[in-house]
């Protein structure tokens, strides 16, 4: 970097700046091709708010560079804790919260690490999906706040989440398997542990599957506390965790394993506490890839039955072919449907819902093999089945059905994307709406029905 632009940059200096610029025009230009960071990893880490401003405003390219030592410019104000640059980083582009580091860090895990708890509010507002975000050894910024006993931010974040109606997040393992509940009870922080287990939600079964999640050495967080000597507040985290019903790993292995005569109660009462929320996705426990592969499997379950539900239709297709026809035996072709020939209407309508289902199924399966080997190879696949399936159902419409389902069948494809857009759109307003009249909780109840 050019040594005055250097200078410029440190000292927060706008005015040398515009020199620079009025002698070289291309001088942040050329600042890529022949130094290992930009003028704006310096002046946010020197906290010169106007000068980040100027940058800005010239070059906003240089917000999303990352520096020889894995930072961003959002990274480095966020760490010394420059609120104001943080803001204006955000205005810019909401997305530079996800911006990854060195090791996969976020700006919000070095918020969270230093308690900056005025910034992670600001980055929480501006990308709220950030707090799920991991580094390479798989922490959320919860893990790296409790490691580093961050109160303050620990609390702040745990209630944030519990706004958010994201309590699967303190089901999220690191790369040793610990929840943040884990890391608490190791480090005997008998605040955080209180914070995560008062107001938690989701019902009884939810608390004791948190508070019995096991690491990978085998270890709920009830052992993590009873493996090390007794200390001063062990007792009252012990008593915490056991009314929560927490358990040692040893006690739950034996009782995993009943005998036959006592399967069928435990069967029974898990159905009867709450059976749909103990089987529903949930994040941290269940892997992302069980999930692909589970949306996979249903997405092509839902495109075999459509397609074949397009090529068989209710009532069959006519076996011969009748030119005078009569009230009881209208006029066919054989190969026509049956239906499409007495009820028109009827054959239309579940036609085109038969194939709004196999649309949207092709188009998920699309989404999930985009990154398979030979996708190129799936998509002609897709194409081809596409085709067949519109030239069946055009061939057993009536004549008179031809033109509309030829159009819906090929134009609706396109519009699959846009739909989901319009829908999340609509989820997002009903949700605004709801929150205005005073109904939040049967939405919730709703929109989980929808999303899972």
């Amino acid at each position: 970097m050019d040594r005055r632009l250097l200078e410029a940059a440190q000292t927060g200096n706008i005015s040398f700046l515009h020199h620079l610029l009025a002698e070289n025009h291309y001088i942040l230009n050329t600042i890529a091709l022949n130094s290992e960071q930009n003028p704006l990893h310096i002046a946010s880490t020197a906290g010169h708010v106007e000068f980040v401003k100027e940058i800005l405003r010239l070059k906003p390219s240089f917000a999303e560079e990352v520096n020889q030592d894995g930072f961003s410019p959002l990274h480095l104000a966020s760490a010394i804790g420059h609120f104001e640059i943080v803001k204006e980083l955000l205005k810019l582009n909401p997305k530079l919260c996800c911006l990854e580091g060195r090791n996969r860090w976020t700006a919000l895990h070095y918020a969270a690490s230093r308690g900056r708890v005025d910034i992670i509010r600001e980055m929480l507002l501006a990308c709220p999906e950030s707090i799920e975000d991991v580094n390479v050894q798989k922490e959320t910024a919860l893990h790296v706040a409790v490691k580093n006993s961050q109160f303050e931010a620990i609390h702040f974040m745990v209630k944030r989440v519990r706004e958010m109606k994201k309590d699967e997040i303190f089901n999220m393992k690191d790369e040793l398997g610990n929840s943040i509940l884990h890391l608490a009870t190791w480090r005997k922080e008998r605040q955080v542990v209180e914070w995560i287990l008062d107001g938690y939600t989701g019902g009884a079964n939810a608390i004791v599957e948190l508070v019995n999640v096991v690491n990978q050495s085998g270890l709920t967080a009830l052992d993590v506390l009873l493996i090390f000597p007794s200390e001063a507040g062990d007792r009252e985290i012990e008593e915490i965790l056991k009314a929560a019903g927490g358990r040692r790993a040893r006690d739950m292995s034996l009782s995993s394993t009943p005998s036959f005569e006592n399967n069928s109660t435990t069967i029974t009462d898990l159905s009867a506490d709450n059976l749909v929320e103990h089987f529903k996705f949930k994040r941290g426990r269940n892997s992302p890839s069980d999930a692909r592969t589970a949306l996979l499997v249903m997405a092509v379950l839902v495109a075999t039955a459509t397609f074949q539900a397009g090529l068989n239709p209710p009532g069959g297709v006519w076996q011969d072919t009748t030119l005078d026809g009569s009230p009881g035996n209208p006029s066919h072709d054989a190969g026509r449907s049956i239906l499409g020939s007495y009820k028109s209407v009827k054959y239309l309508l579940f036609m085109l819902f038969n194939t709004i289902g196999f649309s949207v199924s092709i188009y998920v399966i699309a989404i999930l093999i985009s990154n398979f080997p030979f996708k190129w190879e799936f998509r002609v696949c897709i194409v081809a089945i596409n085709f067949t399936y519109v030239t069946a159902i055009t061939f057993m419409a009536p004549r008179n059905m031809w033109l509309p389902l030829i159009v819906f069948s090929i134009v609706f494809p396109f519009l699959v994307p846009h739909v989901f857009k319009l829908f999340v759109r609509l989820v997002k307003l009903l949700k605004r709406i709801s929150e205005i009249s005073g109904i939040q909780n049967h939405f919730n109840t709703v929109s989980e029905l929808f999303w899972y």
